[in-house]
């Protein structure tokens, strides 16, 4: 069998933190390893640059054993809607200099925000590649949720025909939740989906069976998010009420960085919300140590309908630790927490005396979960996602 030549378009990479990066490395090594001989795969994507507070070094090219990685350096900017915006153009620009000329059996853009989809499905129609698409968010559903109703009525009459195009151009679509089913399912039933999620990365499954259980203490508890400050997550409309009412009975430590993060601050000091500790993001070993000293992990997303269809990555590496998981999410999120994660507790979003109350019904011991593991290890979900990806494109060849 003929070597493929594949593309493979991800905004975020190693060693930036995000869950696309972390992902994307994974079907990399997947694809390596089960990709016919003489296979050879491109691919683009960005200097560090999902935390303006942490920016690991890499370089922009690297290439070796049927890999090429070019990385597009970005803008400084800062999270706001318009910095984004203006670094995926610079990304777009950048990624489409880099193929030209180059011919392609099949283009996979995994996307949260639509963009790097519909980049992925241009390039595939100017080379006439196949195309695979992994959606990561419902783009379209979450922006005209969160903009102001005027803004959002236009995005909408933006977007959705883009996400229209792009959907449509594609050869196969994986859906990271199983909650974005009926939303793509109502509106593009004649494309061929598929139902990968994300998994366990290596560091915490090694982590899960290295560490000892751990019990807690007594005193104050420990309660430890880590992640984006964002919008999506609104911290800052959940931790100033509730860290008051836990006050002297839990201490939080927030480790992160985003757009929402000044926000947080603010509420916090305005609240007078002194058991809040607010770190910037660390390195994944660094923080794996932190995971194992907390007591209690929280989640949080906003409020918003278009966030009861996701399923968070930070949930995966959350459960595989075995710490108690105190969860602010409703729809598809919090019935996935409550049949598969033991030792969890969900509340509905920005609820405070919900959120007293689900903290109250945690058991604050470790308690490993041996069946959940098994079933999500990233690398097993990524050698299968993989070999669909491989199916599609030796369809061209």
């Amino acid at each position: 069998m003929k070597g493929l030549r594949l593309l493979v378009l991800s905004f975020y990479y190693s060693p930036d933190l995000s869950a696309g990066s972390f992902r994307t490395a994974a079907l990399i090594k997947a694809l390596r390893e089960r990709a016919p001989p003489g296979t050879g795969i491109d691919l683009v994507t960005t200097l560090p640059n999902r935390y303006g507070s942490f920016a690991p070094q890499a370089a922009q090219s690297e290439s070796g054993a049927g890999l090429e990685i070019r990385r597009i350096p970005l803008p400084a900017h800062k999270s706001d809607m318009f910095g984004q915006s203006h670094a995926f153009a610079t990304f777009a620009r950048g990624a489409i200099a880099a193929v030209a000329g180059r011919s392609y059996d099949l283009v996979f853009a995994t996307s949260s925000r639509l963009m790097t989809a519909a980049l992925g499905a241009w390039i595939a129609g100017r080379t006439g590649a196949r195309l695979y698409l992994d959606i990561r968010d419902i783009f379209v559903d979450t922006i005209s949720q969160v903009l102001p109703a005027p803004a959002a009525s236009i995005a909408r009459m933006v977007l959705s025909p883009l996400e229209s195009w792009t959907i449509r151009r594609a050869d196969r679509v994986n859906l990271v939740s199983p909650g974005f089913e009926p939303y793509f399912r109502r509106r593009y039933g004649d494309r061929s989906f598929a139902a990968f999620t994300n998994g366990i990365d290596e560091e915490f499954l090694n982590a899960a069976a290295s560490r000892p259980e751990r019990a807690w203490r007594g005193g104050s508890v420990t309660v430890v998010y880590a992640g984006n400050i964002g919008d999506g997550q609104g911290l800052h409309r959940i931790l100033p009420q509730l860290a008051p009412a836990l006050r002297g009975r839990a201490r939080f430590v927030v480790i992160g960085d985003g757009g929402r993060r000044e926000a947080l601050a603010e509420a916090l000091a305005r609240a007078g919300a002194d058991n809040v500790e607010l770190r910037r993001p660390l390195p994944r070993d660094e923080l794996i140590r932190v995971y194992h000293d907390a007591d209690v992990l929280l989640l949080h997303l906003g409020p918003q309908a278009a966030f009861e269809k996701v399923l968070p990555s930070k949930l995966f590496e959350y459960a595989a630790l075995g710490k108690p998981v105190l969860a602010g999410v409703a729809g598809y999120p919090a019935r996935f927490i409550r049949e598969q994660i033991d030792n969890a507790a969900v509340f509905p979003p920005c609820d405070a005396a919900a959120a007293v109350q689900a903290f109250e019904s945690l058991r604050l011991a470790d308690c490993p979960r041996p069946a959940f593991v098994a079933k999500y290890g990233r690398a097993q979900i990524a050698a299968a996602m993989a070999d669909d990806v491989l199916a599609v494109a030796r369809c061209s060849s």
